[in-house]
């Protein structure tokens, strides 16, 4: 609710209130009207003579209907800034999903086979769902061959995302893809009294090279967790960049000093998703894979029920100005400039 009040009415909308520069323009050009109709006045009639050939006309009337024109836009405009006397309390019992999002952090990660990087458009697709977050919770796990955690479950999107901004594959303490050590560390992260508003995201390129995942999205079947997969990556793959203590860039190389191609293997992916009830989808399939996921079956899930309380509703008054200001539009119709002629009476 705005501080802003008027007349004793506080303001649901007040950056509306840019309308009544509508109001103001209407009376400067009805000002400027009258001066001009005055002007032709006298350069049509004497003044001496006005009142023989102009005899009708009433300049009080032709003022007072600038002035009501003026009011009713004036009352139109407050009316659109929600004028708000009085409240309701209701009683609300609110729910929301607590989501742990696991971000994968490994070398690979820095492939372009997606724009810019694997790693850049993973925290994009997180950042677009942290917006779309109401009343959920959220919690961070970056991961590599260990994982560690970013963010508790939490609802401060602000902090979220400056936290989001920080995961790097700096940070990795072992090398590798452990997607069981990410989903055992993720499913610590629930309270465990219910699994029903509960659900793990995954973003990753790789397969489960520890062979953990599975075991541990069975572990999450159990509580009633799903898991989602994205996988970032694209079935074609690509060299996994590296820079020199120079800062030039090349390729990592294997054993055999051939450059590593790092491509998209999905079937290990499918079968964690699949395994705990979740779903699984590639990147590539989609524009926005993590927020098609979300409002497709994450947010369809049973919310956990969060502490009620008391919400204020406030009373919208807008009718009545809107009211005041159709009176004003009818008798400014109805006023005439021109007096109605006396009639004679007859001898």
């Amino acid at each position: 609710m705005s501080g802003l009040a008027f007349l004793g009415f506080d303001l649901l909308r007040p950056a509306q209130l840019a309308w009544l520069a509508a109001a103001l323009a209407l009376a400067l050009l009805g000002l400027h009207s009258l001066a001009q109709r005055r002007r032709e006045r006298e350069l049509l009639v004497a003044a001496r003579h006005r009142h023989r050939f102009l005899p009708r006309f009433s300049k009080s009337i032709a003022a007072a209907r600038v002035v009501l024109a003026v009011l009713a836009a004036l009352f139109l405009a407050l009316a659109v800034a929600g004028p708000v006397r009085g409240y309701t309390e209701k009683a609300v019992a609110r729910k929301g999903l607590d989501l742990v999002v696991c971000v994968d952090t490994s070398r690979s990660m820095l492939v372009r086979d997606l724009r810019p990087d694997r790693l850049t458009r993973a925290k994009r697709e997180v950042a677009g769902l942290v917006e779309r977050l109401h009343g959920d919770r959220i919690a961070l796990v970056a991961f590599a061959g260990d994982a560690r955690d970013v963010s508790p479950l939490t609802h401060d999107r602000t902090t979220l995302r400056a936290l989001l901004e920080r995961v790097d594959t700096a940070e990795n303490i072992l090398g590798g893809t452990d997607l069981g050590a990410a989903l055992h560390h993720a499913l610590q992260l629930f309270d465990g009294r219910s699994g029903s508003h509960e659900a793990i995201v995954v973003l990753t390129d790789g397969e489960d090279l520890e062979g953990k995942g599975l075991e541990a999205a069975r572990a999450a079947k159990e509580r009633g967790i799903r898991i989602y997969v994205v996988g970032m990556a694209t079935e074609a793959g690509g060299k996994i960049p590296q820079v020199d203590a120079n800062g030039r860039e090349s390729f990592v190389k294997d054993e055999d000093g051939r450059e590593v191609v790092s491509a998209l293997s999905d079937a290990t992916l499918r079968q964690i998703a699949e395994a705990s009830g979740g779903e699984y989808i590639a990147a590539s399939q989609s524009a926005i894979p993590l927020e098609e996921v979300y409002e497709r079956r994450i947010n369809r899930l049973e919310g956990r029920e969060l502490e009620g309380g008391l919400e204020y509703v406030p009373h919208d008054r807008y009718q009545w100005f809107g009211v005041v200001a159709l009176v004003c539009m009818l008798v400014e119709g109805t006023l005439r400039e021109r007096r109605k002629p006396r009639q004679r009476r007859l001898a």
